[in-house]
């Protein structure tokens, strides 16, 4: 019987030794995930490590794909964090990056997309955005916007508010940003890629209802209804000076914050990786922590929220799901000290019985004295 039970012991501590041995490389993936959850530079790395090593030929398809789809910017980011992962890539892959980029970057194609954002007001890329901050820096694109949309408020037709305030929005900045000298800048550039992202239809839904609510709390409706019956297309900076009446500067900050933030990320990714993270935004903190990113990852940024998507500004994997795997692997570390225990302590008491039986043997065995 004792026998039995010693080895039922090493048998349990036999079985969570080969179990903590599984779970241990996962439980300690799933802890560094969730100490560095508030730390996004920290968390995409970790989560890039785990898919790269699980899949190395990943980065090569996605260069191709981007080639593909003809987007030489997003081809050259994957390239750019294939040299910071130490990957090799192809040398006539990386030739085709170089040759698209440099068409794309032709004189004839910039001048092309510049006029194309100053007349549209639509920015999709850093030549468009130039030509579109070209017209908001004039107050001619926040003014034409405002006028549009302010028509549609007074004629009671559907209006889009968030649109309409971050044009406003806009003409204060612009002010701001002359009178700073570009202080203001990186608002101002920001406030214009979310006015664009909204107009594409490539605001995540979370920051567009943010946004809108910030946008109601910021205008005065009723003030700004009556700057634009005084003014018009033909006078953008008399209509500009009426219109900054319209803002409540108390209620702006909230939005400027999220403009600056974006005018960073900007500077950084492009204009392209700044409409990428707009897309996959679900509010203010998701900009932020991708501006974090943006600043430590530089033109890396666009492949790796193309790989990981919102994951890497933010924890979306199941916490629940990640403590349970460091919470086995403890249990499992748990039921073989606790095995281990056990099977040393009827070890100890058996050779402790058989030490006694032993000692009463030899007694009975000696002679009885005279």
């Amino acid at each position: 019987m004792s026998k039995r039970r010693i080895g039922s012991a090493m048998a349990a501590a036999a079985i969570c030794a080969a179990a903590f041995a599984v779970l241990l490389p996962r439980a300690t993936d799933a802890g560094a995930v969730l100490v560095a959850q508030d730390d996004p530079v920290r968390l995409a790395d970790l989560q890039l490590e785990s898919v790269l090593r699980n899949d190395p030929a990943l980065i090569g398809r996605n260069i191709e794909a981007a080639l593909a789809s003809q987007d030489p910017d997003l081809a050259g980011s994957f390239v750019d964090l294939a040299e910071a992962r130490g990957i090799s890539i192809p040398g006539d892959l990386t030739q085709r990056v170089t040759e698209a980029a440099e068409e794309e970057n032709s004189t004839k194609d910039v001048a092309r997309r510049f006029f194309s954002g100053l007349v549209t007001g639509n920015a999709v890329d850093g030549a468009s955005l130039s030509g579109t901050l070209a017209g908001d820096l004039c107050v001619f694109g926040d003014v034409r916007d405002i006028v549009r949309e302010g028509s549609h408020l007074a004629k009671g037709e559907d209006t889009d508010r968030l649109l309409l305030g971050l044009a406003v929005a806009g003409v204060a900045v612009t002010g701001a940003t002359f009178v700073t000298v570009g202080g203001a800048a990186p608002a101002r550039v920001g406030l214009t890629l979310v006015k664009d992202a909204r107009k594409a239809g490539r605001l995540g839904e979370g920051l567009s209802r943010w946004a809108g609510r910030s946008a109601r709390e910021m205008v005065d409706m009723r003030q700004l209804k009556k700057a634009l019956a005084a003014g018009s297309l033909a006078q953008p900076r008399q209509t500009a000076v009426a219109i900054k009446a319209a803002v409540r500067a108390e209620k702006a900050g909230g939005l400027v914050r999220l403009a600056k933030d974006v005018g960073r990320i900007s500077e950084k990714t492009g204009t392209r990786g700044a409409l990428d993270i707009l897309r996959i935004a679900q509010g203010p903190k998701d900009v932020a922590r991708a501006a974090r990113l943006a600043k430590a990852k530089g033109g890396q940024t666009r492949a790796i929220i193309k790989i990981l998507g919102r994951g890497a500004l933010l924890l979306t994997a199941g916490a629940f799901n990640l403590t349970m795997w460091v919470f086995s692997a403890a249990l499992a570390l748990l039921g073989f000290l606790s095995s281990i225990k056990t099977a040393t302590e009827r070890l100890t008491r058996s050779s402790l019985q058989r030490s006694k039986a032993r000692r009463l043997r030899r007694l009975s065995a000696a002679p009885s004295p005279a």
